[in-house]
């Protein structure tokens, strides 16, 4: 953020916190009438999408949004800087944000990279350790790259003698990371070069090169290729290995999520997938010594068509893939990629009908199998042919963990944490897996977690579908109906909900508050067939899971719809749409993140193409139009009803979804609730300088965090006046 953004956003803030809340603007209606499959739609506010003239990049505003932009923020800021307490509560949040943070360390001999965040600092800061025990060294810290705060470190890659280190920055949220290259032991910076949202940096075994993903129009969400690059050379030297799209040769692959390449620690072989839709890949193996020979980058496919998800990589000779091909809870098999044909594949880790296998990998000796069973962590340790060897024992049974490995080594790094266990990451000997893991790292919090008490319930959803929910609150709480509660809530993609420690609802918590996580249907706690029945014509399974959930708690006396507030972003941003606009008479307060809620033309931004085969087409298919039409947020606002309070949020630099959703959603309630807009008001926040949330620096996290909890505790009557 510039100097004089800086001093424009006091003055604003300065001037509200003086002049007390400000008038709701009025937004100007434009409508726009188009007849699609036979039904005529009205948009009132496509005015609000901004620059039309490319819909694929980011939300780049006209002078029109953008003043009407800084009209709402200035709204909002009016009433939330005002809310009585709101000093108090962030004097408490600050400290609790502040808690450090700490990654696993990724192995390269005796060299272990990791990134750490300490207290105040904006961003997390890479660091090398010389041996287990050794000093720190820093390599990257992001605030000298840019002192605003602002530039994040999305990702780093040493090669594996740990000499080099490829590391990735963006700015402001936009995830549009370049790549640069130091010598490890000299902090000096190498000429090379890489931009395009670069991703996934395979190096060579002699370090001589590295291959990467990237877009070769970083505006077109659709131009992913595999490009290797060898140092030394200028990046218009890199050679092209696969492009996603190509207008002559490939337009079926423009619409879908864009290639990846794993490569073997001996570079002998590349495990290239393609995704076909949010639950469905392709895959081939290349072999990498033909491509050095030769020239020619040759894919045999392993499996291309199918319903389902493959993922894997090559070790030892050996391609082991995760898939749910006919196991809807997934399986491991081992194949010879010199024949990579169906006859020859191998189960070697069979499908389990009472846990979801999430992830695996594999170390010296040992396969670790990361399950998931009701949405909580187990790992098994098993013998290259499958065989069980042991459970790895876990700090406590409800809680989220996982395990980083090398191929070399038994050595790893085990992390876990839970509601009311702050996260920490633990050495241990995969050849010893009774023995007692050591203590690498565990940021200290300043709260008591065991004040929380943390339980799973199960509730039926409104088909009769059982559902589960994770349930947090202090311990001896008395169910009287008329607990403040948060429900938290996401249901796509495939995502699982699990159990992960946060210091900043300890707050809530101590103040008699309820937190609660339901397992959504079109997430991944129950495997493929669990995602399967959230998506496309069954999306409405996901808002029912959610209305039953908040129905149990009102039930089951833990609060009532006056005391209750729904959260949600991205996908789950969607997800408070469909709240507000289907039970507006069940909550009370909504907050409304980084949404997708004009689900009509959501397609036609930004990467959503990518997004079709969860949600469906309005446009081009009439079966999908009926069902999207019918939920569509957007489309759903009546005049007249009395909508719960919201607080809808946007970054500008969105590069995932458009900021035209939070946009016209908050301008079409706005004008459409009956509801007291003093005391239920719809606000509006669109960050512009932020994205889909990655990267923020501290400060602007911290005011985040606040706004939305005092906005949720003002709506649910917490707050003295």
């Amino acid at each position: 953020m510039s100097t004089k953004m800086v001093l424009s956003a006091l003055l604003m803030s300065a001037t509200a916190l003086a002049s007390g809340p400000a008038t709701m603007p009025q937004t100007e209606k434009r409508p726009v009438k188009e007849t699609i499959h036979g039904v005529e739609i009205i948009d009132n506010y496509r005015w609000l999408e901004g620059d039309n003239s490319d819909p694929k990049q980011m939300g780049k505003v006209n002078d029109e949004v953008g003043k009407w932009t800084d009209a709402q923020n200035a709204y909002t800021r009016s009433i939330l800087d005002n809310l009585p307490g709101r000093a108090e509560l962030e004097s408490k949040m600050r400290p609790l944000m502040e808690i450090g943070s700490v990654s696993s360390p990724t192995m390269r001999g005796n060299k272990y990279f990791y990134s750490r965040r300490e207290g105040t600092q904006s961003q997390s800061i890479l660091y090398v350790r010389e041996g287990y025990k050794g000093a720190d060294k820093l390599l990257i810290d992001p605030t000298k790259i840019a002192a605003d705060g602002l530039t994040t470190l999305s990702g780093s890659w040493p090669s594996h003698d740990g000499k080099l280190l490829a590391y990735g920055t963006y700015r402001s949220g936009d995830e549009n990371t370049t790549v640069y290259i130091m010598d490890v032991d000299t902090g000096k910076m190498l000429p090379d070069v890489v931009p395009g949202k670069v991703q996934s940096v395979e190096w060579m075994p002699d370090a001589s090169g590295f291959f990467y993903r990237n877009l070769s129009d970083v505006k077109n969400p659709y131009s992913g290729q595999i490009m290797f690059h060898k140092l030394g050379t200028s990046v218009s030297e890199d050679k092209l290995l696969f492009r996603q799209y190509t207008p002559e040769e490939n337009k079926k692959l423009a619409t879908t999520w864009g290639p990846s390449g794993n490569v073997d620690k001996d570079c002998k072989w590349m495990v290239l997938t393609y995704w076909t839709g949010t639950s469905s890949n392709d895959i081939w193996i290349v072999n990498l010594d033909h491509w050095r020979k030769t020239g020619e980058f040759k894919k045999v496919e392993i499996s291309v068509g199918a319903d389902a998800t493959f993922a894997g990589g090559v070790v030892d000779g050996v391609l082991y893939v995760q898939t749910n091909h006919k196991a809807p809870n997934y399986k491991v098999i081992a194949i010879d990629p010199a024949n990579p044909e169906k006859a020859n594949w191998k189960d070697i880790i069979p499908e389990k009908s009472d846990a979801v296998l999430q992830s695996f990998s594999v170390a010296k000796g040992v396969i670790v199998a990361d399950y998931m069973a009701k949405a909580m962590t187990r790992i098994e340790l098993l013998d290259k042919s499958g065989k069980l060897i042991s459970q790895l024992k876990l700090p406590q049974d409800v809680g989220s963990a996982g395990v980083a490995t090398e191929e070399d080594r038994t050595e790893a790094y085990l992390s876990f944490t839970s509601y009311n266990y702050p996260s920490t990451i633990f050495k241990v000997d995969l050849a010893k897996p009774t023995a007692e893991p050591e203590l690498w790292e565990r940021p200290a919090v300043p709260v008591d977690p065991t004040i929380a008490e943390t339980k799973q319930v199960t509730y039926v959803s409104k088909d009769g579908t059982p559902v589960t929910m994770f349930i947090v609150h202090k311990k001896g709480l008395k169910l009287d109906g008329t607990n403040p509660t948060i429900l938290n809530g996401y249901g796509g993609f495939n995502l699982s909900m699990q159990p992960g420690f946060s210091a900043t609802i300890f707050p809530w918590i101590e103040a008699g508050g309820v937190y609660a996580v339901p397992n959504l249907r079109g997430g991944g706690e129950y495997g493929k067939n669990w995602h399967e029945a959230g998506m496309l014509g069954r999306k409405q399974n996901v808002f029912d899971d959610m209305i039953s959930a908040a129905e149990f708690l009102v039930r089951e006396k833990y609060t009532n719809p006056q005391k209750l507030a729904a959260t949600g972003g991205s996908n789950g941003g969607l997800l408070m749409g469909a709240m507000m606009t289907q039970r507006p008479d069940l909550f009370k307060a909504i907050i409304c993140a980084v949404p997708l809620l004009d689900m009509v033309r959501y397609q036609d931004f930004l990467m959503a193409r990518y997004w079709v085969p969860e949600y469906g087409d309005a446009v081009a298919n009439k079966e999908h139009f009926q069902w999207i039409h019918a939920y569509s947020p957007y489309h759903r606002i009546k005049q007249g009803t009395k909508y719960p309070a919201a607080l809808i949020t946007a970054g500008e630099n969105d590069t995932r979804v458009h900021p035209l959703h939070a946009r016209k959603m908050a301008a079409a309630m706005q004008a459409a609730t009956a509801s007291d807009q003093k005391d239920a008001p719809i606000l509006c926040w669109v960050d512009r300088d932020a994205g889909h949330g990655q990267g923020k620096p501290l400060n602007l996290r911290i005011r985040d965090v606040v706004d939305q909890r005092i906005f949720i505790m003002w709506q649910l009557g917490m707050l003295n006046k």
